[in-house]
């Protein structure tokens, strides 16, 4: 099995698209991740679901977790408030990380070890620059237990 026969339609977003819209689209539809592509329609990055909460928490709690259990209620519940007026390039990691992408015509181990390599919870699919699609990692798993 190729790419091509495992891809399946994905939202894509700009990397200048409002992020709220962006999170809301995460959420609504349970997605682990983004394909974000710049303002020419060309791909340049995955925005994962984790890299969004990870904007959300704010670094001192990150750095200790046992604050988030004295933060007001009220506070916490305005996390989101966060998002406001800001791109999703606002929520990608500072450090420009490699696009998670595989060729149409890869093989289940290919895209495995992409995603494996890459730490990431889907792969777009491409045709030359052309998005045709992506493979979650649930995706991936399901089509490798499935008997032959």
């Amino acid at each position: 099995m190729h790419g091509e026969q495992m891809a399946e339609e994905y939202p894509v977003v700009s990397i200048d698209s409002d992020a709220r819209e962006a999170v809301e689209l995460l959420a609504s539809r349970r997605l682990p991740g983004l394909i974000v592509v710049t303002a020419d329609g060309t791909p340049c990055c995955v925005l994962p679901a984790s890299q969004v909460v990870r904007f959300l928490v704010p670094s001192y709690v990150q750095d200790d977790p046992s604050l988030a259990r004295v933060i007001d209620e009220s506070l916490a519940d305005r996390v989101a408030d966060k998002l406001t007026g800001v791109t999703v390039r606002k929520l990608l990691p500072a450090e420009p990380t490699e696009l998670p992408a595989v060729k149409h015509d890869d093989t289940v181990l290919e895209i495995a070890a992409v995603m494996a390599r890459l730490r990431s919870p889907l792969v777009a699919v491409l045709r030359g620059k052309e998005i045709i699609g992506a493979i979650t990692a649930s995706r991936l798993l399901e089509l490798v237990v499935q008997p032959h």
